[in-house]
């Protein structure tokens, strides 16, 4: 059995620990076999690396590297886009399909079928960001293509056979469907949605599990409305997706979510297909989009999705949000790894946990890693 050597200065492991410092870490057949102090002297052909993580969980990136997964819903696609998640430091991902015309979605659910088929690394199943949506908050999502969801969407949902997060407004949705889902093993979010708190107590008696980009298309916070954004923060079990980029949520609100929900709050990036790509421009099912000054943005403003990296939204938490280190990577590590129901998986970096790591240098930029024991 070939065993695999790394050699971290520092290391988190995702608990939410303080850092270790100087520690070897063993890796054999796909899998951490060990973590301890180093030797004196490192045995020889040990990677050595600033700084060793959890592999990064992206649980919502819609494209990257050229490549946006609405317009080319293939497994072709979902490698290219995992190949860009990776230059910001993600191990693993989902590739979000966002709200499109009729019953488009169909074909995100194949090609994640066949990544899955294809044993490609890092593809944990599928995120769809609509179409079941409210109308009242679509964002940048095509409005026309906004729907409620029937019967027939139901049984495919049920019996898609991948891992799934389903991002909907549950105050749209038909009774019980929810209900449906959550027992067809559907990870159920709420967004993009103006659900009353009481409507989101409902909605996570049935079986919603999380908040889709926390603080976006949602009514913000009033004294006698609070909304989702309150109750999100003052629930004892639901979680957040957040994007940390410094342009969809203020330092100070990253900040508010960061110390109400620090078990419950993960990063995401909602990338487009700018990251790590090379054209500043691209249209969204016929909405012309910009990349200026780090932001993407129609021709109204609105925010279209973002340029962004799971290490930059690290950054971000840590430099703008004032979190520690150790809980910005248990953000981009357990925290998802846990809502998609593999914490006892990824997410952490102990023995007997797969070997996903990410590897960044001391100003916390990524600079590769492991998916399941395979050099990135």
């Amino acid at each position: 059995m070939t065993v695999r050597l790394i050699h971290a200065e520092t290391l988190y492991d995702g608990t939410g620990a303080p850092a270790r410092r100087n520690c070897l870490i063993e890796v054999a057949a796909g899998r951490i076999r060990d973590i301890s102090p180093a030797p004196a002297v490192v045995p020889r052909g040990a990677l050595a690396v600033e700084v060793a993580a959890p592999g990064f969980i992206d649980l919502q990136i819609n494209g990257a590297a050229d490549v946006q997964f609405n317009d080319a819903p293939t497994d072709d696609a979902v490698e290219r886009i995992v190949a860009g998640a990776r230059q910001g430091g993600a191990a693993h991902i989902l590739p979000t399909f966002i709200t499109a015309e009729d019953d488009a979605w169909h074909a995100a659910i194949d090609a994640v079928h066949l990544a899955r088929q294809r044993a490609m690394p890092g593809v944990l199943g599928l995120h769809l960001e609509g179409p079941f949506i409210s109308p009242r908050r679509p964002g940048i999502h095509p409005a026309n293509a906004i729907r409620r969801m029937t019967e027939a969407d139901l049984r495919r949902l049920e019996g898609a056979g991948i891992p799934l997060l389903l991002t909907l407004a549950p105050e749209e949705q038909p009774d019980g469907a929810i209900r449906r889902l959550a027992q067809g093993g559907v990870r159920v979010f709420a967004g993009h949605s103006a659900a009353t708190a009481e409507q989101i107590d409902r909605a996570v008696d049935e079986g919603l599990v999380g908040i889709t980009h926390l603080w976006n298309a949602m009514p913000p916070p009033q004294g006698r409305a609070p909304g989702i954004v309150t109750r999100t923060l003052t629930h004892p079990s639901l979680c957040a997706g957040i994007i940390a980029d410094g342009h969809h949520v203020d330092p100070l609100n990253l900040q508010l979510a960061a110390r109400m929900m620090p078990d419950r709050l993960f990063l995401v990036t909602d990338a487009m297909r700018t990251f790590a790509g090379t054209d500043p421009g691209f249209d969204l099912m016929g909405t012309p989009v910009r990349l200026e000054e780090g932001r993407l943005t129609g021709p109204d403003g609105t925010l279209a999705g973002a340029h962004l990296g799971l290490d930059s939204a690290v950054r971000t938490m840590i430099h703008s949000a004032g979190t520690t280190p150790e809980a910005a990577v248990r953000m981009a590590s357990a925290t998802p790894a846990r809502v998609m129901g593999l914490g006892d998986q990824l997410g952490l970096l102990a023995p007997g946990y797969r070997a996903s790591l990410t590897f960044l240098d001391a100003a916390w930029q990524a600079t590769g890693g492991l998916v399941d024991g395979l050099a990135w």
